[in-house]
């Protein structure tokens, strides 16, 4: 059997699987969201990283997933992209190919494997000044991974980290101004002098001025 034709029987079975899995009531609520996918089984993260487990990772198969306009193919090929393998050259190319309407699938992206990247911090951000909203989101999403490890800014990038949160937060893409807030949140839980410059900024009186229900 060719390699070709491994993959697309391991893509079979990976359907079967999410059939087998399938909620068929989060899965209309996805559809009626108009976020264009072609199908969607409804599965949640936690079932498909118990699917992914039963597979090897493998970056021909993750890239082909990655092919298929359906929701979980697409958070499959990012659980089985091998992680020493992804780096930002890949996150670009499929940050590119999604419509915003897939924030979740870009957020996923970010949590799973570009945050451990060995470049994760510099990556994010470049993506933080990027004009495109899934960048700017991936951006955030990525150094709010990184204030979980407890990663530490120089004085340097404390100051653009603050300037871009202060810039992106009145985005009117919804999913990008909950990153920032995601992101200024957990920076400010670094230290208390963190804490006292976020508070300084005003973020919070700025977002909750502009969508009190954001939160």
């Amino acid at each position: 059997m060719s390699n070709i034709d491994t993959i697309n029987e391991t893509i079979r079975e990976l359907k079967a699987d999410l059939r087998s899995a399938m909620n068929g009531v989060a899965a209309q609520s996805i559809r009626e969201s108009g976020m264009g996918y072609k199908l969607t089984f409804g599965v949640e993260l936690p079932r498909l990283r118990t699917i992914a487990a039963n597979y090897t990772p493998s970056t021909s198969l993750a890239q082909a997933l990655w092919q298929e306009n359906i929701r979980e193919c697409k958070i499959l090929a990012i659980l089985l992209y091998p992680a020493e393998e992804f780096d930002a050259s890949v996150a670009d190319l499929w940050l590119e190919s999604l419509p915003v309407q897939q924030a979740e699938i870009a957020q996923i992206l970010c949590m799973e494997r570009a945050s451990g990247m060995p470049s994760a911090a510099n990556q994010a951000f470049i993506w933080m000044a990027d004009e495109r909203p899934l960048f700017q989101l991936c951006g955030f999403n990525t150094l709010t991974r990184l204030f979980m490890k407890d990663a530490v800014l120089s004085p340097d990038a404390e100051e653009e980290f603050l300037d871009q949160a202060a810039a992106a937060i009145g985005s009117d893409f919804m999913p990008l101004r909950k990153a920032v807030l995601h992101a200024i949140t957990r920076f400010g839980s670094t230290s208390p002098e963190a804490q006292k410059k976020m508070e300084q900024m005003n973020f919070f009186s700025h977002l909750f001025g502009k969508d009190a229900n954001l939160a």
